[in-house]
């Protein structure tokens, strides 16, 4: 049976939901109406497809230990690429054909699919992926198209050509069209030739490493080289720096579906997708095309509102007589805005960044490989966090030139290390760490410890850290 290798492109830099969504934690890893992120609702949604799959995922570096605890969260095993600067989705789909080719050999389909994408039917996605891996059988490039329910102008365009013979569910391609205006949008949708363009895509992966030796013979080259050059840290696989960052940042559609029209096919399908490409999209995912319904999540309380957006997992928004608006909260930063006019977010965090406002890029939580912080509280000579451990994490062994730190365990057990002394300290029970004592955190338990910090001193920034060993390989 062929084996399928799921592809999952991890890489977005996360401006188009913000303040949720940044670049040190972009919208892949937020969990927007379930109890799964994005991310891992994509890595779930194939091993119930009746073929044996592979799941390799790519992502950017900064990403790494996010990406390989949410894979842990869910149990799912995959190998985890690292790009050391993104470049777009051409690239990505050659290190995928690559990889494939050299675990699987020419027995196998690759499919490349956004992390950061809703599909809310499942069964018909599958059902989609098998007719798909037909066509790619034949030596098709696939890709999906879905079926449309409004002239949408943010999403580019599929003209549906004459169905393929022998593989009920596939068409051929007429054309790729881009993101058209509303007018032309009415047009495509009155039409019924027309799909959404998905940005998924099937393929086996010698075909597509044939037409990048057409097409693109210098960027195939490059990924060789990638590739070659990758390089083992811990549980991750690094593309070698220099090739991969000579490729041009190209998407797959200009690079090689656009050009590959004759060996193109399409599968139309109707799953609920959208790419949350705004709050509003997310919106209209939740509620449908011309509903004045609301969307609350958090601490939330709307009062005779309409086709009002609201979100909170920070402060408690309380709404009064709003219409289409998008109000979206987080520990820092409040986000409001006319509901037509969210998908310029992009352009209102560059102004953000223009005027050198950290929330633009920065969450007030800082992940890490052992887990996360927050900063809780700051005054003259002294600061207070929230440090939460992930089972089996462990900080590096430490010590601060300028600073002390009093720990309180409030959940779970931490196992502390201080100069010669090594003590497991359990909830209620705290610890005091001198200034330039050197020390470790570590939690030896099953479930998440939780533990206030309260620093004190006369410099309290993250760069006041000597590392003498750290499991992760910081220095």
């Amino acid at each position: 049976m062929t084996r399928l290798v799921h592809t999952v492109m991890c890489g977005g830099s996360g401006t188009r939901l913000w303040p949720w969504s940044r670049q040190s934690y972009p919208k892949q890893f937020l969990s927007l109406g379930g109890d799964r992120s994005l991310l891992q609702a994509t890595v779930s949604r194939l091993p119930q497809a009746g073929q044996p799959v592979e799941t390799i995922v790519i992502g950017n570096e900064e990403h790494r230990f996010l990406i390989a605890e949410q894979l842990r969260q869910v149990g799912l095993s995959a190998e985890i690429l690292l790009e050391p600067e993104m470049r777009n989705t051409a690239p990505v789909a050659l290190i995928a054909a690559l990889r494939a080719q050299e675990k699987f050999g020419d027995d196998c389909l690759v499919l490349l699919a956004p992390a950061d994408h809703i599909i809310g039917d499942a069964s018909a996605y599958r059902a989609a992926v098998a007719t798909a891996m037909a066509a790619a059988r034949s030596g098709r490039v696939v890709t999906f198209g879905v079926t449309p329910d409004r002239p949408e102008t943010g999403y580019g365009y599929i003209e549906r050509g004459a169905p393929l013979a022998g593989i009920d569910g596939a068409e051929s391609v007429d054309s790729f069209r881009e993101k058209p205006d509303r007018e032309v949008a009415e047009a495509y949708l009155a039409s019924g030739r027309f799909c959404w363009n998905a940005g998924i895509f099937l393929f086996a992966p010698q075909v597509l490493l044939a037409a990048a030796h057409r097409l693109e013979p210098r960027m195939l080259d490059l990924c060789r080289a990638a590739c070659a050059g990758a390089s083992r840290d811990l549980d991750f696989l690094r593309l070698a720096r220099e090739p991969y960052c000579d490729l041009p940042s190209i998407s797959f559609d200009y690079a090689f579906a656009e050009r590959l029209q004759g060996a193109m096919a399409v599968v139309p399908v109707a799953m609920g997708w959208s790419d949350i490409g705004s709050w509003q999209s997310l919106r209209l995912a939740h509620t449908g095309l011309g509903s004045r319904e609301n969307v609350a999540s958090g601490a939330v309380e709307l009062i005779d509102c309409e086709g009002v957006l609201a979100m909170s997992d920070g402060p408690l928004i309380v709404a009064h007589g709003l219409e289409d608006l998008v109000v979206v909260a987080s520990a820092d930063a409040v986000y409001v805005g006319a509901a037509d006019r969210s998908e310029e977010l992009r352009k209102v965090v560059g102004e953000l960044q223009a005027h050198g406002r950290p929330q633009a890029i920065s969450h007030s939580r800082t992940y890490r490989p052992w887990g996360w912080y927050q900063t809780l509280n700051v005054g003259d000579r002294y600061q207070v966090k929230e440090i939460v451990v992930y089972p089996g994490g462990r900080l590096s062994l430490q010590s601060h030139h300028h600073r002390a730190e009093h720990w309180v365990v409030v959940r779970g057990t931490a196992r502390v290390t201080v100069d010669d002394n090594v003590r497991l300290v359990t909830e209620n029970e705290s610890v005091y760490i001198p200034l330039r004592s050197v020390h470790r955190l570590e939690n030896p338990g099953r479930i998440p410890m939780h533990l206030i910090e309260v620093q004190t001193g006369s410099y309290l920034d993250e760069d006041d850290i000597v590392r003498y060993d750290d499991i992760y390989g910081r220095s």
